[in-house]
């Protein structure tokens, strides 16, 4: 696994970066937001999905905790969830998270709610904000994103 920073301007930057990240995901792929309110995680999931083609806002999925896009909605199924509202890794499993990892892409956040139930091959974005806008972003690559990244 690369570690590896990015400087985000702004909120246009971060929706860019999730358009750019959305050409290379695949069905199985796990993506892992990290970072305190109001970091921009949501804003990053937002940027995928709308390059994944869905019309409209994304919804943040604090309340549903799990929200699903399905094709035709969007090119490939997601999974957009929101562990914040849970409180222990045991609170995630009636979620049954893994099951979509068959069909569908998984984007995460607040994803220390799973513990040590997160996935080794997921794509952790650790998102913190520096001031005037702007978000320092660090991405912990796995092996199976190394090649996929570095297209970013």
């Amino acid at each position: 696994m690369a570690d590896v920073a990015l400087y985000l301007a702004d909120e246009a930057a971060m929706l860019d970066l999730g358009h750019r990240i959305a050409t290379h995901v695949r069905i199985g792929d796990v993506i892992a937001l990290e970072g305190g309110l109001g970091a921009g995680k949501t804003t990053l999931a937002r940027g995928i999905l709308e390059a994944l083609g869905l019309a409209g806002e994304a919804p943040s999925p604090s309340f549903a905790i799990v929200q699903p896009y399905d094709v035709p909605e969007v090119r490939l199924p997601v999974a957009h969830v929101d562990l914040y509202r849970l409180d222990t890794p045991e609170d995630t499993e009636e979620l049954a998270l893994g099951d979509y990892l068959m069909d569908s892409l998984l984007i995460v956040e607040w994803p220390d709610r799973l513990g040590a139930r997160l996935w080794p091959h997921v794509l952790r974005l650790s998102i913190a904000i520096e001031g005037d806008g702007a978000r320092r972003l660090t991405a912990d690559v796995p092996d199976a994103w190394t090649e996929r990244w570095s297209q970013i």
